[in-house]
C-alpha cells in the first residue's frame, strides 16, 4: 500500500490566512501490520523512505502569491501511521512532524514541532475547522488535522507565529 500526496493541500497556522500548497510527488510505501479485524488495516510509513515535499516558490503560495525566492519550510516526517476501515474508508494516522523555516542559507530557525491526528472526519478548534473526504474507490482521500505548535525559544519566530498557537493540515492524497 502506497500513500501519494497531491497537489491541493493546505496549511494554516493561528489567525494567518493559508499556505495552499503543491505536495505533488511526495509520499511513501506502507508496512500492512497484522490485525485481528479483517476490516481494519493497521498500516505504518517509515520516516526514512517517506518523502514531503518542501514548502518553497515552485510549490506554495500565500495571499495567491508564490512564496518569495528564499524562503524555505522543509519537513521531516517522525511518525505517520494508523489505521483505514476497508467498509467505509475511514481514515485515521498519527502524524509527528518537524517543520524547519528558513531564509537563504543565513537564516534558519528551530524546528516547529507539529503532532497531530489526520482523519477523513470533521474537526473543529477555537479557530479552525476542517472536514476530510473518506477513501474513495479510485483512492482519493484528504485528511486533516489541528495541531497546537509549541514555543521554539526563538523570540522572533514565537512571536511572529503567536507560539504556542493551533495550525490546521489539510493534505490531499491517494492510497492504493
Amino acid at each position: 500500500m502506497q500513500l501519494k500526496s497531491l497537489e491541493g493541500c493546505r496549511l494554516t497556522i493561528g489567525s494567518y490566512p493559508p499556505f495552499n500548497y503543491n505536495a505533488s510527488g511526495g509520499g511513501g510505501k506502507a508496512t500492512l501490520l497484522p490485525s485481528s479485524n479483517n476490516n481494519l488495516l493497521h498500516i505504518s510509513f517509515s520516516s526514512e523512505t517517506f518523502s514531503i515535499p518542501s514548502l518553497t516558490s515552485r510549490t506554495t503560495k500565500f495571499l495567491s502569491l508564490p512564496l518569495p525566492p528564499g524562503l524555505k519550510i522543509e519537513m521531516s516526517m517522525d511518525k505517520l501511521e494508523g489505521t483505514i476501515d476497508k467498509n467505509s474508508g475511514e481514515t485515521l494516522l498519527r502524524f509527528d512532524s518537524k517543520f524547519y523555516f528558513s531564509i537563504g542559507a543565513i537564516l534558519k530557525f528551530p524546528e516547529l514541532m507539529v503532532k497531530t491526528m489526520l482523519k477523513t472526519g470533521k474537526i473543529k478548534s477555537k479557530l479552525h475547522e476542517g472536514e476530510g473526504l473518506a477513501l474513495q474507490k479510485n483512492g482519493r482521500a484528504k485528511l486533516v488535522g489541528i495541531s497546537i505548535i509549541p514555543k521554539t525559544g526563538n523570540k522572533i519566530l514565537d512571536t511572529f507565529l503567536g507560539l504556542p498557537n493551533e495550525a490546521l493540515a489539510e493534505l490531499q492524497c491517494e492510497i492504493k
